[in-house]
């Protein structure tokens, strides 16, 4: 199998969790919707040191995102490990959006998370197993910050009903400090805040900074 894909690789998390799966060896393939950003990434990845191929694609688009992560397969393979870290971040109140820019929100917060997972879960099932890392963050939602707050709700649940259609269980805590190590998932993630994590069948607990989802 191949490496890692992180759909969502800007600076902050996204590249900071490609430059330390690259430290695993295996090639990182970095999505994003720009090719400023998809550069950006390749160049961070090389620069510590590991092999990146960049891509576009466009979270909110099931068409644009199915097509950059069949591209990635094509170039590296089914992969170990799945990051979806794509977020539409902005901070608004209560009925200072429109119908349509909630719901454009929600296409990258949501909808891009279940469309990448359910694209590749069935091969990578079928490849042995895998992992999928969706960074998630704020478990007390902010009136400031509705839109994110419903975003990141939606993706917890969404990671609970995938993990839930996987077989997998579910924990809602992040694991102890010094689980057994994944031979697939780096012990410490570098995020901000916990990510929500699910495993497919083959693939073992996951570890490091995550909620997470696995089976022995």
């Amino acid at each position: 199998m191949a490496g890692t894909f992180v759909i969502g690789a800007g600076p902050g998390i996204g590249q900071a969790v490609a430059r330390r799966f690259a430290q695993e060896g295996p090639p990182i393939a970095v999505l994003a919707r720009s090719r400023a950003t998809v550069d950006g990434a390749v160049a961070a990845v090389e620069g510590a040191g590991g092999k990146a191929l960049g891509l576009l694609a466009d979270a909110a688009d099931e068409a644009s995102l199915r097509a950059g992560l069949d591209a990635a397969v094509e170039r590296l393979g089914v992969p170990d490990v799945l990051v979806y870290n794509a977020a539409w971040v902005r901070y608004d109140r209560p009925g200072e959006l429109s119908a349509a820019e909630l719901t454009a929100t929600l296409r990258v917060n949501v909808v891009g998370a279940v469309s990448a997972v359910t694209h590749l879960a069935p091969r990578m099932a079928a490849a042995g197993g895998g992992t999928a890392l969706l960074t998630s963050g704020m478990p007390t939602a902010r009136v400031a910050g509705t839109s994110l707050s419903i975003g990141k709700a939606g993706l917890r649940a969404a990671r609970a009903v995938l993990a839930g259609s996987s077989g997998r269980g579910a924990c809602t805590s992040p694991p102890s400090p010094s689980p057994a190590r994944s031979p697939r998932v780096p012990r410490s993630i570098p995020t901000g805040s916990p990510n929500s994590t699910y495993g497919l069948p083959g693939s073992p607990p996951s570890s490091g900074r995550t909620t997470c989802c696995s089976t022995a």
